[in-house]
């Protein structure tokens, strides 16, 4: 399909009259093109026009094509920023993801809310996100590539060039005698989506003209099915697990059958977590996990993140250590003690009348540690001392939480578990001066 300013302006009518567009603007003839029509349709389009260039620093013309990018923008008349981001792949990364990772979360960052963000991305690099995601071994969502309109940052992410190929915008910036840049990075075979654009897809195009066109099609029925999925999970989660989500029933998982087990847990731990879990770490839940029995104490890791099992409830949480439960620190009640090994802060308060007795502390050492087992307690208002872990089980705190419960101590002796319990005799009776333990968690 040939691209010209008209059928740029097709693309945008459904924005509204106030918007305010910034076109990612790297300097190459994709968003030079984009960019030139835009403002082309500038007398008569309703919405500001602005662009945008990230700077990676990885190549040694990067600050001339930023020169380049900011003239072409001041011969247009059209209103330039430029931002800086430090690329550098780390160790065992991909640079062409490095690169791509650093240059998206700068621009989530820095767009202004509720303005769009328009990239040049077209129906072929469309074609090569899909094969890429296909040879990756992608589910449906990741065979959706990429799509026209997504949330971004505090506004929104627009791609209006996905109807288009790369040979209509190199026509257009040729007839309009456009001048760009070219990355020599682009010619590197040895990145994946280079190898893919220069050796594999030539060929397949000779067989299959239309290729581009045809995996566009593949990418917006996979997109379909993928939302089909999303509202199939949503609509299983409202049925069997509380309105808030936080955690997973098993049972409710367990009588689905695998694959809408599978499902449920991608877009709970998406949702949770922000990323996909792979086929593996989807098999070692299914089998450590729910197969597992209600008291296992079973735990699945990947990346920074960890989910477990306690009764008949996943958590999906960060991986923090335990703080050294043979560390105590000093704790004066009137101030506030950090406990960042432990994910809180403790404070205490004046109160008559229940609370730890303030005669307690009176030339007495106020220390706070971690459980390291057989710990006892008795609350008040009961007859007898009881074990830490048999108290925390009536209260149904799981059992990687019970290491992070500050305990604190009044000489040698037990007196509070953070502000669940004050044990006895330290425990101030009616009329009787004492302080209120609280423990605000992270």
């Amino acid at each position: 399909m040939k691209f010209t300013a008209d059928y740029l302006h097709r693309q945008l009518t459904a924005l509204p009259a106030d918007a305010c567009c910034w076109v990612a603007y790297s300097g190459g003839v994709d968003s030079h093109a984009l960019l030139h029509a835009l403002a082309a349709l500038r007398p008569g389009l309703p919405w500001r026009i602005a662009a945008v260039h990230v700077n990676h620093g990885l190549q040694a013309g990067a600050v001339a094509w930023d020169e380049h990018c900011r003239a072409v923008c001041a011969g247009l008349d059209i209103h330039y920023v430029s931002l800086r981001v430090d690329a550098r792949a780390a160790a065992g990364e991909s640079r062409e993801a490095a690169a791509r990772a650093a240059r998206y979360a700068v621009l989530e960052g820095w767009l202004p809310q509720g303005h769009y963000l328009l990239t040049a991305q077209h129906q072929d690099d469309q074609a090569e996100t899909l094969l890429l995601q296909l040879l990756r071994g992608s589910g449906v969502k990741g065979l959706a590539a990429m799509p026209r309109l997504a949330p971004f940052g505090g506004g929104f992410l627009l791609r209006p060039l996905l109807g288009s190929g790369h040979g209509a915008l190199l026509d257009y910036a040729r007839v309009n005698r456009l001048s760009w840049v070219d990355d020599p990075s682009n010619q590197d075979i040895s990145l994946d989506r280079n190898f893919l654009r220069h050796q594999v897809l030539p060929a397949l195009r000779q067989r299959w003209p239309a290729l581009s066109a045809t995996l566009s099609r593949s990418a917006r029925h996979c997109a379909e099915a993928a939302l089909v999925l999303e509202d199939l999970a949503k609509q299983e989660l409202t049925a069997f697990a509380d309105e808030s989500q936080e955690t997973l029933p098993v049972s409710g998982l367990l009588r689905l059958p695998p694959e809408r087990q599978r499902n449920v847990l991608r877009h709970w731990l998406m949702r949770k977590g922000g990323t996909s879990p792979s086929e593996a770490v989807l098999a070692r839940i299914a089998h450590d996990i729910l197969g597992s029995r209600a008291d296992a104490e079973a735990c699945v890791r990947w990346g920074a993140r960890e989910l477990r099992r306690y009764r008949d409830r996943l958590y999906l949480l960060p991986q923090v250590p335990a703080p050294d439960p043979h560390r105590s620190l000093a704790w004066r009640l009137e101030a506030s003690l950090e406990l960042p090994q432990a994910g809180g802060v403790l404070s205490a308060n004046r109160r008559t009348g229940g609370g730890v007795r303030a005669a307690a502390l009176e030339g007495a050492e106020v220390r706070v540690s971690w459980r390291v087992g057989g710990e006892r307690c008795r609350p008040a208002g009961r007859r007898h001392r009881h074990a830490l872990k048999k108290l925390f089980q009536e209260v149904g705190i799981p059992p990687w939480e019970r290491g992070r419960i500050p305990l604190v101590y009044i000489g040698a002796e037990l007196a509070a578990v953070a502000d669940l319990w004050v044990c006895e005799p330290f425990v101030a009776g009616p009329g009787e001066p004492g302080f209120t333990i609280r423990w605000d968690r992270g």
